[in-house]
């Protein structure tokens, strides 16, 4: 389990058949849920939550990873994935394409133990939902085709290359699972397996799988939100009862490891810029006793600034930004990691030498009461965000009934975690890690083999060679299968939509403070919990152009202490409240954010306004901090994702506008940055005349007005910082980065389109649902669904108060490079002509039904806060949008795409292999591509 869940916390459970209830006492919240087993032994939980017109369904099959067999890797992840695409009583396609359009959220995820796949839907789209959802499970494995496997396949190994093979330390996972485990052990080979198993895979392959894990009697089935149970109770029969129960499903049992020797193996890494120490010790798997124990020993080595690891590696010996270190355990066995990703051109000998030594001085020093203290009040809020959402708390009852036999488990790991002691902490210390054996990898960037650990020994990885032509992938689904229908008692035809439910805007407090600063809040009582922030304009567009990134360097340096504590003493404090505090630059403004209980929100504000008003200036830290993001955009560099999106921003803006730069910085200007600097910056724009603060949650506004008339915060003026509207110098150009060795090309197209204050901006992101919103866009249904050139496809245009760019963005198979140029480039050019009366109302029922989720969360009511106080928009914006929304015409949309979509005028940028890339890429049209580097600066050609 994970460490959130440590509270207990009254669940109510009412099992059908059963005479008894089970009551766990609290006074501060509450989970109530009715469990029953259908007939064909799927076990169903039920969860009313009526906070808002929304329900989550989550099934989780007990299949994962470790269930498949040599040779046949990755095959749980690509069922998932084969899952979503047809089904006997479903059109093709529909699961990724008609639930946005329903104005719902969908996905699956598969991991080493199991499949989860889930969807959030407004409630009158229910019966939909459960039509199709219990087809996917229960009737797709007869529209399987040849076709649509080859399909699928590359759409895995898409997702494959871009999570691992182009991804600096991608194969870290494999490393370690290879050597950490023996031969044949089921967490031997990594969830997404390799390329040539999934290349293998055979039809007879999916149909076995399907058969011997794909019964209702090895999955759980949970609804949570706006329901009434019995009626649930009837719908679940019908759509879901009659679905084969399968054979039966021994439940695996543990496998732990022992390891005869230490092993340690390096692996040169063509996209890391930075060199990383691993150190991975075999432990217990999930649901032991001593799991627990171990998750508050990875809090205690690293998790705060008086943690032993921490001290060593970080502040004494300087030699990496952080160190991290936790317990990970699954269903057979488990792990306990030691992490460090070090500054440029550090010995990782070092690295593991600074690591004994802290774990020295941990033996040495041993445990602080107050550090358990600390860690179990965090966990305490944890718990409480964890099932914040409908979703979140029917992701808790299906995990623990499907893997704890219990939906109401997470009480027991409640009371185990805050059970723990300092003499349980020590003694698994002593059990599991002091003079056992572990696998240590060192991953080091090319040409650097001299920082790895000595003695390490090259570790055995297979990569993917990058091939020119793409024919021999350039797949299609085919024709849909023909079968015989399974036969039904039920009508499985697709089910009317429900009433439709009214959106309903939270109730908005307002007011304003003498010293200038606004105030927004929503009140809302469903849990002990309340989120706030204080936000000042300027953020990164206040930095000095030479010393772009000072704004990202003053948030980081602003939580390390304050006047009167050092860093270690306020981490502490804020931890005993159990509260988080953050500090963010973002594109136009500072964000001190805030979380905590509602009884600590006194206590935690204090702390805020001690950050606020007496930073520490900490010249130690400030050191430690410049380091950090030094090494931080160095490691950029590995990243074409990252050279992409910085580089395409420099090309918009220019190098005479401040969002031409990362908001970051370069490692130019991060140089340039004194502590002088970043008081500078704090004494010309922090003031409450560019202030607004906004709080969401359990709380009062009478309490949060008490508060912020006793912070006696001066105001001043502060000189807003304006730039001239962008040109358009690069307009229709097309760009090309050399990134040797990718698997992938990053490409982005795009130009400047229009600012969040322009009464037009909504209408905009209207106008790109039908391109690039989600997965039901165009671009994703034909560069994924239909070609499976990439894993995803998107575009969109971020609302700002200066203007903003329309870009379209994809990851694609390297081979697939020309070919996904050539559709986007054709998709967006004709887009507004292909516009029709049909696409207008997809979007309208699309947009207005999403609004049914756009406020569950507290996150979300604080995202609604801010947009009112930044854009000036009254407290029922969402209403007026809606109706603004429902009378667009045709015309309207055409003349938006028209105004800010036009195509021809559009930058084009690529980040990929050169060596087969390139000269493909200048057959697209353009002419031959302006070759950068990775900062954008042009190359002598």
């Amino acid at each position: 389990m994970k460490l959130t869940h440590i509270l207990s916390l009254i669940i109510i459970a009412s099992f059908l058949g059963c005479d008894t209830k089970e009551r766990m006492e609290s006074k501060e919240f509450k989970i109530e849920y009715e469990k029953f087993t259908l007939d064909n032994g799927l076990e169903v939980v039920l969860h009313e939550d009526h906070s808002d017109p929304i329900v989550a369904v989550a099934t989780l099959m007990h299949v994962g990873s470790n269930r498949e067999k040599p040779g046949r890797t990755g095959f749980a992840h690509f069922f998932e994935h084969m899952s979503f695409n047809d089904s006997e009583n479903v059109p093709r396609g529909a699961n990724r394409k008609l639930i946005p359009e329903w104005g719902g959220s969908r996905n699956g995820g598969t991991w080493s133990d199991g499949t989860i796949y889930y969807e959030v839907v407004p409630k009158d789209a229910f019966d939909k939902i459960l039509w199709i959802d219990s087809d996917r499970f229960g009737y797709m494995i007869n529209t399987v085709t040849e076709d649509a496997l080859e399909a699928e396949k590359q759409v895995v190994k898409n997702e494959k290359r871009q999570r691992v093979d182009n991804a600096p330390y991608g194969y870290t996972d494999e490393v370690i699972r290879k050597n950490l485990y023996p031969e044949g052990h089921p967490y031997s080979w990594t969830v997404i397996g390799s390329l040539p198993d999934l290349q293998a895979a055979t039809l007879e392959d999916v149909k076995e799988f399907y058969e011997q894990y794909y019964g209702a009697g090895n999955a759980t089935l949970v609804i949570a939100g706006d329901i009434d149970p019995t009626e649930t109770k009837e719908k679940v029969q019908r759509w879901f009862g009659e679905i084969r129960k399968g054979p039966e499903v021994e439940k695996p049992q543990p496998q732990p490891v022992n390891l005869e020797e230490t092993k340690s193996l390096y692996f040169e890494d063509n996209f890391a810029k930075l060199p990383e120490l691993r150190m991975v010790y075999p432990t217990v798997e999930d649901y032991n006793k001593d799991m627990y124990a171990l998750n508050v020993l990875g809090q205690l080595l690293s998790g705060s600034k008086k943690a032993p690891l921490y001290q060593v590696v970080v502040e004494e010996e300087k030699l990496a930004p952080n160190v991290s270190t936790y317990q990970s355990s699954s269903e057979v066995a488990g792990e306990f990691v030691f992490r460090v990703r070090a500054n440029a051109d550090t010995d990782l000998d070092s690295v593991k030498a600074a690591v004994e030594k802290g774990l020295a001085r941990f033996e040495e020093n041993g445990i602080d009461e107050k550090d358990l203290k600390r860690i179990k009040a965090e966990l305490e809020t944890n718990l409480y965000q964890g099932v914040s959402t409908v979703l979140n708390k029917a992701f808790q009852l299906v995990t623990d009934n499907e893997f704890g036999g219990d939906p109401s488990y997470i009480t027991k790991t409640a009371e185990r975690t805050q059970a723990v002691t300092a003499e349980d902490v020590m003694r698994v210390y002593n059990t599991y890690i002091k003079g056992q054996n572990y696998v240590m990898t060192s991953f080091v960037p090319a040409g650097q083999l001299d920082l790895i650990v000595d003695g390490a020994v090259e570790a055995e990885v297979w990569e993917e060679e990058i091939v020119a032509d793409v024919a021999a992938e350039n797949v299609t689904r085919g024709e849909v299968a023909e079968y015989e229908k399974t036969p039904s008692k039920y009508d499985r035809s697709e089910p009317e939509f429900g009433e439709l439910p009214l959106l309903k805007s939270p109730e908005v407090w307002s007011d304003n403070l003498d010293n200038g600063m606004m105030v927004f809040g929503i009140e809302n009582t469903e849990l002990p919990l309340v989120y706030f922030d204080v936000t000042l304009k300027g953020g990164h567009y206040h930095d000095p152009m030479d010393k772009a990134g000072a704004a990202s360097l003053l948030a980081d340096l602003m939580t390390e202490g304050t006047a009167t504590k050092t860093p270690a003493e306020l981490e502490e404090a804020i931890g005993l409240l159990g509260a988080s505090i953050n500090v963010r630059a973002g594109y136009e403004e500072i964000t001190i954010s805030a979380s905590c209980l509602t009884r600590n929100f006194d206590e935690t504000f204090a702390l805020v306004k001690e950050i606020i008003l007496e930073p520490r200036w900490d010249e130690k830290e400030y050191d430690r901090l410049k380091q950090s993001l030094i090494t931080q955009l160095k490691g950029r560099e590995a990243s074409p994702t990252a050279i992409a999106s910085t580089v395409f921003n420099k090309l918009l803006y220019g190098d005479d506008h401040i969002l031409g730069y990362s908001s970051l910085g370069t490692l130019e200007t991060a140089e340039n940055i004194s502590l002088d600097d970043l008081k500078t910056y704090y004494n010309t724009n922090f003031s409450p005349a560019v202030a607004s603060f906004h709080v969401a949650g359990n709380i009062g506004k009478d309490r949060v007005m008490d508060q912020l008339t006793g912070m006696n915060w001066e105001s001043k003026n502060v000189e807003m910082v304006s730039y001239p509207t962008p040109g358009a110098d690069n307009a229709g150009k097309l760009f090309f980065i050399d990134f040797p060795g990718a698997k992938q090309s990053v490409i982005y197209i795009g130009k400047q389109a229009i600012s969040g204050l322009n009464p037009e901006y909504n209408e905009l992101t209207y106008a790109n649902e039908k391109l690039g919103g989600g997965s039901s866009g165009q671009l994703f249904q034909t560069l994924r669904i239909e070609k499976g050139y990439t894993y995803g496809a998107y575009s969109y245009v971020p609302q700002r108060s200066v203007i903003a760019p329309f870009t379209a963005t994809s990851s694609v198979r390297a081979n697939a490079t020309l070919p996904s140029l050539e559709i986007m480039k054709d998709m967006i050019a004709n887009y507004g002509e292909n516009f029709t009366e049909e696409d207008v109302e997809v979007t309208k029922t699309k947009v207005l039904k999403a609004n049914t989720r756009a406020f569950e969360s507290l996150g979300a009511k604080l995202n609604m806060l801010h947009e009112i106080s930044q854009f000036g928009k009254t407290p029922d914006f969402m209403e007026k949008e809606q109706a603004e929304l429902t009378v667009m015409t045709l015309e309207d949309y055409k003349g938006l795409i028209e105004k800010y979509m036009n195509e021809d005028k559009m930058i084009y940028l690529i980040v990929g292999d050169g060596a087969t890339q390139l000269e493909e890429v200048k057959k697209l049209g353009m002419g031959d591509p302006i070759l950068l580097d990775i900062n954008g600066d042009p190359l002598n050609q």
